[in-house]
Parts: structure tokens; C-alpha cells; sequence
């Protein structure tokens, strides 16, 4: 599998695993600050702190012998159970799995996340935003490990390139073969720019074509249009959840716990084997 020697593999693998702790949590306090799940248990903007809290201090009650490691382990166990989110969070899929941070690190890690800025008094890192809009995950995917961004050449791709490109590839393939025969992939697919451009537009169409259909029903048929695949884990989980988010919002689908197990189309893998 690999020409690394064993402690540069290990490296690599060990960075994977702390990514996927981190970009979990970064997961879960995007749909507790935009109300997709209830209630919060990471941290959330005004009263909604003090609700994570609240949660933390009762699951201690419960667990008294337990870490702040099994804290994060059930929160994200609870999330592999909701709809759509289980290739997220599973342990086939999510390396977080494979190795066990310290009680220790999962107690700073809960810190970083409802820290105070003292210049506002506000939570540091809100995650709110009405348009659910997952772009800047694109930027957290190409920050989070220096040696990976050097490795895997992680760079975002500017919205006016992303733009550019699907109407030069998307739009003659619809008009040629008609919205409903399309396919698209993307065998690099990084953090899902393409993904989520083709999503969209493949969206509208179907929208504006059958305006009296369910919207649930579209868009799952416009991710059934829309492929994707990475070396990288990180980037296919990233990918996978922005389009998630998409389908939510398009959909009208307020909660997690009420939306349809929607499939998407995102693998972790190497396009050049074959």
C-alpha cells in the first residue's frame, strides 16, 4: 500500500485520525449553532452555552467514571444514528475510531469550543448563518495539516473558476443529453466545489421542471447525479457534509432527525489505480 517508510506512514495516519477529531466537532457546532440538532452539546451562541454545559454536567452525573473522551465518543456515536449523518460518524467510515485521544486533549478540545473572545464577550466561534452557507470548510480543509496540504496540493478553487468550468462542462453535457441523463464526477474532488456547484444547478432544473414534486424527492435525485471522490479522507468527509447540508436546505428539512436518509455519492480513493 504505501513506498513511505514506517514512521512517516504512521505520521500521516496519526494527523488523519486528529483531523477527523477535529473536523467532528467543527461538524457537529455547525447544526448545533444553525438548529439542525437538539439540544447542543459542544457549545452555542447566548443561552445556548450554558444548554451544552447543562448536557456536559448531566452525562457526568450518568457516568461519573467516564472521560471527557467518552463524552465526545457518544456525541458522535448519537450522531451516526441521525439520518445521512452515519458515513460521517460511523466507524467504518470516520478514522476518530481507530484511535482514542486522552481525556486530557478531549477536555481542551471542549474548551476551544466555548471560549469566550474577551473583547466581545461573545462566543469565539459562532458558527451561524442563515444561508448555511460551508464554503469556509474549504478553507479549514486546506489549514488544518501543512504537511498534507503539501502532499495532497490543497488549494481552494476560486467560486468564478468553479463557475467557469461547469458552464463550459455541465451546461453542454444538460443541453446535449437533457438535465435528467446528466451525470457528473469529480475524480479530485477536494473539499466539494465542484460537487456542490453541479448539485445545485442540477437542483434548479429539476425545481424548476417538476415545481409541484416533493423537494426531498429532487434532491435526492440531483445527488444521485453528482459523484465524487478523494485520496484524501478529510476532503471526501468534508465533501460529503457540505453536500448534506445542501440537500438539507434545499429540501426544507429543519432538523436532522426529520430529514430523509439522503445518499451521497462521495468516496475516499485513489482515481489514478485504474
Amino acid at each position: 500500500r504505501t513506498a513511505s517508510a514506517y514512521e512517516i506512514w504512521r505520521e500521516e495516519y496519526l494527523t488523519q485520525v486528529a483531523v477527523a477529531w477535529v473536523l467532528g466537532c467543527v461538524f457537529v457546532r455547525f447544526l448545533e449553532d444553525n438548529r439542525l440538532i437538539e439540544p447542543p452539546r459542544l457549545a452555542g451562541p447566548g443561552e445556548r452555552l450554558q444548554r451544552a454545559k447543562d448536557e456536559h454536567t448531566l452525562f457526568f452525573q450518568q457516568h461519573p467514571k467516564l472521560s471527557d473522551r467518552d463524552y465526545l465518543e457518544a456525541v458522535f456515536g448519537d450522531m451516526a444514528r441521525l439520518p445521512g449523518a452515519g458515513e460521517l460518524f460511523d466507524q467504518r467510515h470516520n478514522p476518530l475510531w481507530a484511535v482514542a485521544i486522552s481525556g486530557d486533549a478531549a477536555r481542551e478540545l471542549l474548551a476551544f469550543w466555548q471560549r469566550i473572545d474577551p473583547a466581545t464577550g461573545a462566543l469565539a466561534h459562532d458558527f451561524r448563518d442563515q444561508e448555511w452557507r460551508t464554503r469556509f470548510l474549504g478553507d479549514l480543509y486546506q489549514d488544518l495539516s501543512e504537511a498534507a496540504r503539501e502532499k495532497y496540493a490543497l488549494w481552494q478553487t476560486p467560486e468564478f473558476v468553479e463557475e467557469f468550468i461547469l458552464d463550459r462542462t455541465l451546461t453542454p453535457a444538460v443541453d446535449e443529453f437533457g438535465f435528467a441523463q446528466v451525470r457528473m464526477i469529480d475524480p479530485t474532488c477536494g473539499s466539494g466545489h465542484f460537487l456542490l456547484g453541479g448539485f445545485r444547478r442540477l437542483f434548479g432544473l429539476w425545481l424548476g421542471h417538476e415545481p409541484g414534486s416533493n423537494p426531498r424527492v429532487l434532491a435526492q435525485r440531483a445527488l444521485d447525479q453528482v459523484y465524487g471522490v478523494d485520496v484524501n479522507p478529510f476532503a471526501a468527509a468534508i465533501a460529503r457534509f457540505r453536500l448534506l447540508i445542501a440537500a438539507l436546505k434545499e429540501s426544507g428539512v429543519e432538523q436532522l432527525k426529520d430529514a430523509p436518509a439522503f445518499r451521497i455519492h462521495v468516496a475516499t480513493g485513489d482515481s489514478l489505480l485504474h
